[in-house]
């Protein structure tokens, strides 16, 4: 990098640590989202919470459809 492209760019330079640090925050959360292990167990979460009786049938069923298909689509992400 140039001298005139440095001081140049130095204004810039908080704009792109906030845009560095977004990205990182971004990423964490993505990869907590498609967690499987994180994703097994809000599955047995909800598996307990259905047999105590505080989730309902149809509640449950649709929790374990999203968290599946999130399971689906993490492994499909990393390949």
């Amino acid at each position: 990098m140039g001298l005139i492209s440095g001081i140049l760019g130095l204004p810039l330079a908080p704009v792109k640590g906030v845009a560095w640090v977004a990205e990182r925050l971004a990423e964490e959360a993505e990869r907590r989202y498609y967690d499987p292990a994180a994703i097994r167990r809000q599955l047995e979460d909800v598996a307990e919470a259905r047999r105590r009786g505080d989730l309902p049938e149809e509640e449950a069923a649709a929790l374990e459809r999203e968290l599946v298909a999130r399971l689906l689509e993490g492994k499909n992400r990393r390949g």
